[in-house]
């Protein structure tokens, strides 16, 4: 990247490592800082949607609804994420390549389970065969923020789950006597109370969503812990040119320091939400505010 990088031979102390830090492949990690800043981004509205929407029909009338809510909490929540992460993308893929096999190739005479291989016609494939390198790895990003939705949104289900029925019920009878409907009722009452219960759970799983972004790496996505493993380890001149031990313990250690800073900047910001919600409601924390006022 500087000028004087041109013979990695001939430097030394801070100005090798400059030039070292600055490489191809350094600009590779800091990139993929910004992957998992953007997975959380993504993920988090659309695990809080998710979660609502289980949330919703697990409290449903319908009875049908109902099982489907509760059904999809109970099961997601009892089985180890690592065990949906890997089925989801592969589970994922397949169904979407299924879909487009349907469409674009109708005339298909063959089975697409040919024993242990799952096969559509070229022009279903996702992404195509020669499609750029940029397709694939936002193909392989999207499945991946697919699959944490589909998995945290089952943990923020509950936790809305248990909001909703946090907000007393005399609240909602009230509503109901002044003659709104249940849907009025859902929306102006019940909604606009129930994240100052649901906060603190959501808050925990905000924190459980930034250490499981690592999880990409199983996922196929390059992030920062797939490049601190890979740039970390040792280098001989023979494959590079700038060589060095062992230094995956500098590399962790440099990860360490990230999430734990990045954590302790969302423990901030989620106080200042929660002062912002329990501000004149009669919760334990709009109480605390009161007495301290």
């Amino acid at each position: 990247m500087f000028s004087y990088c041109t013979d990695p031979a001939s430097l030394e102390g801070l100005t090798w490592l400059s030039c070292y830090l600055t490489t191809g492949k350094h600009m590779a990690i800091y990139w993929s800082v910004g992957t998992v800043l953007l997975l959380l981004a993504v993920t988090a509205p659309a695990a809080l949607l998710f979660g609502f929407g289980g949330a919703s029909a697990a409290r449903s009338h319908v009875l049908p609804l109902r099982w489907l809510g509760k059904g999809y909490i109970a099961v997601v929540r009892g089985v180890p994420d690592i065990a949906f992460f890997l089925f989801f993308v592969i589970a994922l893929d397949q169904l979407f390549e299924w879909i487009r096999h349907k469409i674009k190739c109708p005339d298909w005479d063959m089975p697409i389970r040919q024993g242990n291989d799952f096969v559509v016609c070229d022009g279903a494939k996702l992404p195509l065969g020669n499609a750029a390198q940029w397709v694939h790895e936002v193909y392989g990003f999207s499945l991946a923020v697919l699959t944490f939705a589909i998995v945290f949104g089952a943990f923020a289900a509950n936790v809305l789950f248990g909001a909703m029925k946090a907000v007393p019920r005399a609240q909602m009878e009230t509503a109901e006597a002044y003659g709104m409907t249940r849907r009025q009722s859902f929306w102006r009452i019940l909604v606009p109370q129930m994240w100052v219960f649901a906060l603190p759970g959501l808050s925990n799983l905000w924190m459980v969503l930034i250490k499981a972004t690592p999880l990409l790496f199983l996922l196929g996505v390059e992030d920062i812990v797939y490049w601190a493993r890979e740039l970390g380890g040792s280098k001989t001149a023979r494959f590079t040119d700038y060589p060095h031990g062992d230094w995956r313990m500098w590399y962790f250690l440099a990860l360490l320091v990230f999430y734990l800073a990045f954590t302790r900047v969302s423990e901030v910001v989620l106080d200042r939400i929660m002062k912002r919600l329990t501000h004149g409601q009669a919760t334990a924390g709009g109480d605390a505010q009161r007495k301290a006022a």
